[in-house]
């Protein structure tokens, strides 16, 4: 496996694709990194020559990644939360903060669900 950024690259799919296990790269960006080193795309990692992959590292080393990109993030949220904004209070209160629908979805923020006992609905 190839180490880029501090973390493990799978070698047996295209670099394209390889190179979004990266936190804060994402396709366009591997795209942007390959065109300026002039690899190809479809070529595996495996396939990849060491001098290649120097080329890939030092490109990289240009955006933020990893821990930088991480806690970008979090000063962003912690920033949001601190100023009152609305967004801030839905992250702080682990809910959507984008307009999702809170009613039926929306699991996956609220966690499972919490039955509420006595709770049924009147039938007519």
């Amino acid at each position: 496996m190839a180490r880029i950024s501090g973390v493990d690259i799978p070698n047996d799919k295209q670099v394209k694709y390889s190179l979004t296990y990266i936190y804060g790269i994402g396709e366009p960006t591997a795209s942007k990194v390959l065109a300026a080193c002039k690899i190809d795309e479809q070529k595996r990692v495996k396939d990849l020559s060491e001098e290649e992959l120097t080329k890939i590292r030092n490109e990289i080393a240009k955006y933020k990644t990893e821990g930088d990109a991480r806690r970008e993030v979090a000063l962003n949220i912690k920033r949001l939360q601190e100023i009152g904004s609305y967004r801030g209070k839905r992250h702080k209160q682990s809910l959507p903060c984008r307009g999702q629908r809170t009613k039926t979805n929306a699991r996956t923020c609220k966690g499972p669900r919490k039955t509420i006992a006595n709770k049924k609905v009147a039938t007519k």
